[in-house]
């Protein structure tokens, strides 16, 4: 599937979305470092032409040297990964996949804590699917998720 501009900065903006969602995750576990919501407003800054290319990418990976430092807790750097999926779809739009991947895993994490990760991971996708313009369902979702 050919992207035009306007769906790459769709997916951009729904990955950010998505990652910005279970954030928290990582922000509970690591109050003092900021790279993965960093990565998250550069995606965002670039979807809106306010960043360059290569700054989305360097935040990207910060975020998943954030995420690297924060291996000991699993839904914190899930969501860390998220995010430099993130900002790594300003430079290729399937990162966006990733970055829901990576949110839905993060979710799972967190809910296998307290209840049931299938659950929580389920309800994550459904929300992921009810942002996402229908036109873009086939690339960025699980194939089960698109019917």
């Amino acid at each position: 599937m050919e992207l035009d501009r306007s769906d790459h900065e769709c997916l951009a903006h729904w990955a950010a979305d998505c990652a910005e969602r279970v954030l928290p995750f990582f922000e509970q576990e690591f109050p003092e470092d900021h790279r993965p919501r960093q990565a998250i407003e550069a995606a965002r800054a670039w979807q809106q032409g306010h960043l360059m290319l290569t700054d989305a990418i360097v935040a990207g990976f910060a975020a998943h040297a954030a995420a690297s430092d924060a291996t000991s807790h699993a839904a914190a750097c899930a969501a860390a990964r998220a995010a430099g999926h993130a900002a790594a779809t300003a430079h290729v739009a399937s990162h966006a996949v990733q970055a829901a991947t990576f949110a839905a895993t993060a979710a799972a994490h967190d809910a296998a804590e307290v209840s049931d990760a299938s659950e929580a991971t389920a309800r994550e996708r459904a929300w992921q699917r009810q942002q996402l313009p229908e036109h873009l369902h086939a690339l960025a979702l699980p194939a089960r998720n698109n019917r």
